[in-house]
């Protein structure tokens, strides 16, 4: 008796996994069903599902109807897509910028990329220096503080938490937030920021 073995399907087209991914994320970000999307964009519910899976390469007219809906240019659309992030980012490469007034300086290590969710930065604060925001950019912001050297206080919904060396602080940015080196040393820290 001789049994018939279905090929294993093919790897999705790269450009079509981070496209599809891209397209299931602008969804997300609106809240919208895949019901909904299809009579906005009078598209079929399952064809618009294989788009965001990648179990098919979308069309330019399925695109152009998408991007109507989005409100963005087939171009703007496909440039968030284009390349995939760089796997490796050497020192040398990571952006850095300086606040010279509060005495901060904040390296990008990993730095945002439209395929990406999270990024890694490297903080550090003068003795003394204090920073105030008064909004996340993103409300609901993920963020995971963890003091590498010196010590740091930060306070967020009005409450205070003072970091040691090793400690690590995890929550959501709603509202106001301010870091504080309070310390008699510089504070080095590490966060790790991760949208909604």
């Amino acid at each position: 008796m001789s049994h018939s073995v279905a090929a294993p399907a093919a790897p999705p087209d790269p450009v079509d996994a981070r496209l599809g991914a891209r397209l299931a994320e602008l969804r997300a970000e609106r809240g919208w069903s895949l019901g909904e999307l299809a009579e906005r964009s009078g598209v079929s519910r399952s064809t618009l599902s294989r788009a965001e899976r990648a179990e098919t390469s979308p069309t330019a007219s399925l695109l152009n109807r998408l991007c109507a809906v989005y409100g963005r240019t087939m171009s703007q659309l496909l440039s968030e897509v284009e390349t995939e992030p760089a796997l490796l980012l050497r020192a040398a490469d990571q952006p850095r910028w300086q606040d010279r007034a509060s005495g901060f300086v904040r390296r990008s290590v990993s730095p945002p990329h439209p395929g990406l969710r999270g990024e890694l930065v490297e903080g550090r604060l003068t003795a003394g220096a204090d920073i105030a925001y008064d909004r996340p950019p993103v409300p609901g912001l993920e963020q995971h503080i963890w003091v590498l050297d010196g010590e740091l206080e930060v306070t967020a919904r009005d409450v205070t938490h003072r970091l040691e060396t090793g400690d690590c602080l995890r929550l959501r940015v709603w509202g106001p937030t301010r870091f504080r080196c309070t310390g008699p040393a510089d504070t080095r820290y590490a966060l790790v920021v991760v949208l909604p």
